[in-house]
């Protein structure tokens, strides 16, 4: 594997001993009985039995922005449950330091390091002080790393798992940390911080691109590419996929680029980091979920909703074969406020989204000057017949796109109560040995803790 550059001692919300994990293993209801995978629950610790195994691998998988009540308009939407429906295991808060309501960058430290910190902050304490990350905890542990996205691979979410820094916004940064944190797999976005300026980069001379080869990482850069990957983790190689100098294309328009899916980004990042022998901590972020709740656009949430379901299918699969891999599904906030019904309907119309075949961005750059094609673009790219009233509240308003994304979440029935993130309660879903210690209600910082006691790391 790739040389592990160590931060020193285990910071104060990673401490493991004694960490009292009693309210989170009541378990489910006795009502819900285990589902049939489960078999007759002999102790093995596979299925969502707690067993005496040690968890060898954990595959943390964030919905970025991701809520119940998401989780219940992508039921509809699908038309049949989610994969990780049936292994909804408990809730927890989300508040930073210096906030009611987190951001990615506090959360993903909380949820990273078992610290609370201040909103924009990536990896350091309300003092300024490094926290050793769940991830790190692993490499010292022996074990293999990586990191997936479908934003820049340098966002708040996976860069809080392994670089430490008093702002989120200087990706630059970032990136120079992640080439030196040791991390065998990352794949995403963000290749422009990476390069210099003389290079169409962000970085103002490092080429850490290079850096990155020459400490053993094979580049990536295109989904044909990533499906030919091959590096051995044990030999010290690494695999550094960087798809796009910016984030990755929304999902509903990936088809037309060259960017692998997050569910193809996942698979090859289990397939490389399994080969170490010690095992491996992976962390998968659906980033755009959020993006899409912040623009209140439900078809893409819903759309990319559907890309993170098949990465997490991947990471099932792969847990149901090995045995000792833990799958932990846990969003990191609630981003939109959507709702799950709206406009005193008593029916919930998500399905329809199934048609809708671009973001609400996109869909207004079709229009023309005078919006007069309204009718024939909107239908075009969502399947929707609009009466004379709607053409008329897109043709005047000030953003064409926000009225076509309201009209289209009414007609779903999906209402948003605001643009940022919220302060909701977040469930979490677990599969594999040790997934019932996930159950119960408690803060974000209690998850790398339980995932930390489970792999016996220290």
């Amino acid at each position: 594997m790739l040389k592990k550059f160590g931060i020193g001692a285990l910071s104060i919300g990673l401490v493991f001993s004694g960490i009292g994990l009693g309210t989170a293993s009541a378990g489910p209801p006795s009502w819900a009985g285990p589902p049939d995978w489960a078999g007759p629950g002999n102790g093995n610790g596979n299925g969502n039995g707690n067993g005496n195994n040690k968890v060898e691998n954990v595959i943390y998988m964030i919905p970025d922005g991701f809520s119940a009540p998401y989780a219940a308009n992508y039921r509809t939407y699908k038309g049949e449950d989610a994969i990780w429906d049936d292994h909804l295991k408990g809730l927890f808060t989300t508040h930073s330091a210096d906030s009611d309501i987190t951001d990615s960058a506090a959360a993903g430290t909380a949820m990273a390091t078992g610290e609370k910190t201040n909103n924009g902050v990536i990896g350091l304490d309300t003092e300024g002080n490094e926290l050793e990350t769940i991830l790190e905890a692993a490499e010292k542990d022996g074990k293999a790393s990586g990191l997936v996205a479908t934003s820049t691979i340098t966002h708040a979410t996976p860069a809080s798992f392994a670089t430490h820094v008093e702002d989120r916004n200087n990706e630059t940064e970032i990136a120079r940390q992640l080439v030196d944190s040791g991390v065998d797999v990352m794949l995403g976005g963000g290749k422009n911080n990476f390069l210099p300026e003389s290079e169409g980069g962000n970085q103002e001379e490092a080429n850490l691109i290079h850096q990155a080869t020459q400490q053993g990482m094979a580049l990536v850069e295109n989904r044909d590419q990533l499906a030919k990957a091959d590096v051995n983790v044990e030999d010290g190689e690494g695999l550094l996929g960087l798809f796009s100098g910016g984030a990755l294309t929304p999902e509903l328009h990936r088809a037309d680029t060259e960017e692998p899916s997050l569910a193809a980004m996942t698979e090859t990042a289990i397939d490389t980091l399994e080969q170490d022998k010690d095992g491996f901590f992976l962390t998968v972020e659906g980033s755009q979920i959020d993006w899409a709740g912040h623009a209140n656009d439900a078809a893409w949430a819903m759309s990319d909703t559907a890309a993170f379901e098949k990465a997490v299918q991947e990471a099932i699969e792969f847990a149901e074969e090995d045995g000792e891999t833990l799958v932990v599904v846990a969003p990191d906030h609630d981003t939109g406020g959507m709702t799950a019904g709206a406009n005193g309907s008593m029916d919930r119309n998500a399905d329809i989204l199934q048609n809708v075949t671009a973001t609400g961005g996109h869909i207004a750059s079709q229009l023309n000057e005078d919006r007069s094609n309204v009718r024939e673009v909107v239908a075009s790219y969502t399947g929707l017949t609009l009466t004379q009233a709607e053409v008329q509240e897109i043709q005047e308003a000030d953003s064409a796109e926000s009225a076509i994304k309201s009209i289209v979440s009414d007609k779903a029935s999906i209402g948003w109560t605001s643009t940022n993130h919220t302060g909701a309660d977040i469930p979490v879903y677990a599969f594999g040995p040790k997934a019932d210690e996930f159950s119960g209600f408690y803060d974000n910082t209690k998850l790398p803790k339980i995932m930390a006691e489970a792999m016996k790391v220290k």
